[in-house]
């Protein structure tokens, strides 16, 4: 009985030793964001496909427009494309600019992986082999839910890069929750942090009856925490955003803020990346589009995340 369990055991180690992952082949991959240089909210993107590449023995290099210009972006894939890499990931921020370049990979026999920016339908155009990311307007939609059964009836949603159609598609499915017009309830905020204090300062002030904001991330939920510390308001009025980050979590641990919505940008640059690497190394890739998000952060469970807020959330 002994010497059969020991060649049992032998038998189960020289299996495993046969079935061993293929060593790395050093595949090179390129993502391409639409994020200009001082958005901060992409550093878990650039953590996550350094861990990916890391764990897979591939290379990913991260490529972006440093100002935002689309037209910049569309021709980064261009170039990325022409470097012939194994795979190319990319926000679709702009069907309309960016789908030429990405079809014009996929046709080239580029495979595609779309993230963060589009939805399905377009990736499916584009000819991608999936989309990984968040449903804007539904994610909107979600967080205008919450709004309305808080009692809030009118709002200011602080976008800060309203030549994202995506953008505008969360501000939307807020307002339709609520059920009233968007109109110029949303405001072109721009990036910068004193311009955006200072036009969130500014609604406000002439829109008094307003008892719901919504931002899009941390380059705008940031300053707009200054304007509404400067104006006494904090804590006053329904505060929802988009994404997380440290001084989020410090707001909705203070009651400041009442929800961040999470599309996990970690899986976002994770996943495509291991993805596209067992579809290079053994042809093998997921038959659906991947819902990163959204998912709420409260101050419920803001304790499960916060710590990890900008590396991994």
């Amino acid at each position: 009985m002994k010497k059969t369990l020991i060649a049992m055991a032998a038998a189960a180690v020289a299996f495993t030793g046969l079935a061993a992952p293929a060593s790395a082949d050093g595949e090179r991959f390129v993502l391409v964001s639409h994020a200009p240089d001082s958005d901060s909210w992409w550093n878990t993107i650039k953590n996550a496909i350094a861990v990916a590449g890391d764990q897979m023995g591939v290379e990913v290099e991260y490529r972006n427009p440093p100002t935002g210009d689309l037209a910049d972006m569309a021709r980064i894939i261009e170039q990325a494309a022409a470097s012939n890499p194994n795979g190319i990931i990319a926000t679709i921020a702009d069907y309309d600019v960016l789908s030429g370049p990405l079809s014009n990979a996929v046709a080239k026999g580029i495979p595609v992986i779309t993230i963060n920016s589009g939805t399905e339908e377009q990736s499916k155009k584009i000819g991608a082999l999936m989309h990984v990311g968040q449903p804007e307007y539904d994610a909107g939609k979600g967080a205008g839910e919450k709004a309305k059964a808080a009692g809030v009836t009118s709002f200011l949603c602080v976008n800060h890069y309203i030549t994202n159609p995506a953008s505008v598609e969360r501000c939307q499915g807020y307002a339709d929750a609520l059920g009233v017009e968007l109109g110029n309830q949303m405001i072109d905020s721009g990036q910068d942090p004193a311009e955006i204090k200072s036009k969130v300062m500014a609604y406000l002030q002439g829109n008094p009856d307003t008892n719901g904001i919504l931002t899009l991330g941390p380059t705008s939920a940031h300053p707009t925490l200054a304007a509404l510390e400067d104006m006494g308001k904090s804590g006053t009025i329904h505060f929802g955003t988009f994404d997380i980050s440290g001084e989020i979590a410090e707001a909705i641990k203070g009651d400041v803020i009442a929800f961040a919505i999470d599309q996990q940008p970690y899986l976002q640059g994770y996943l495509p990346v291991v993805i596209l690497t067992n579809l290079a190394r053994y042809g093998v890739v997921p038959g659906n589009s991947i819902n990163s998000g959204p998912g709420f952060v409260t101050k419920g469970n803001i304790a499960l995340v916060e710590k990890y807020a900008g590396e991994y959330r």
